[in-house]
């Protein structure tokens, strides 16, 4: 009888000392190339998309992020979709080149959006490209990111 309390119990612990070794190593960022055009930032701001994740096509939703325009703000507007109902949060960050960081909330109704101010060009230069993140989350508590992208200024002309 002790005997089958105590494989459970010894399967049990080893899967407890498992699970605290499962931590993730930050990485440095990425040395400045030198290369014009490519994205530079202070540590502990990084200018490099990452993965997003798909939804379940039943809870899928939409939102766009625009392309920055000459004063370089950024629309991100909230296009709905299958999971229009089961939205509770749509969160947006804004990672711009100097490494200074801009949080908001879109509504959850179909057409509601914001615009995040970007880093400016000027003149006739190019400005270097800001980060836009978007994460969505479920009113089951399930948070998925949705967009990781970088926009560029866009001159006049």
């Amino acid at each position: 009888m002790q005997s089958r309390i105590f494989v459970p119990v010894i399967i049990l612990c080893v899967l407890i000392a498992l699970a605290g070794c499962t931590g993730t190593q930050s990485t440095p960022p990425p040395a400045p190339s030198g290369v014009p055009g490519t994205p530079t930032a202070p540590a502990g701001a990084s200018l490099v998309p990452g993965p997003t994740e798909v939804m379940p096509e039943y809870n899928s939703v939409m939102v766009d992020v625009g392309e920055k325009d000459y004063l370089g703000m950024i629309p991100v507007t909230f296009q709905g979709g299958k999971g229009l109902g089961a939205t509770k949060k749509i969160d947006v960050k804004l990672t711009r080149v100097n490494g200074s960081v801009q949080t908001a909330t879109i509504g959850t109704r179909k057409g509601d959006d914001v615009e995040l101010q970007g880093t400016r060009g000027s003149g006739s230069e190019r400005g270097q490209a800001d980060r836009v993140e978007v994460w969505v989350t479920m009113n089951t508590g399930q948070t998925y990111k949705i967009a990781d992208v970088l926009r560029e200024y866009r001159t006049r002309g």
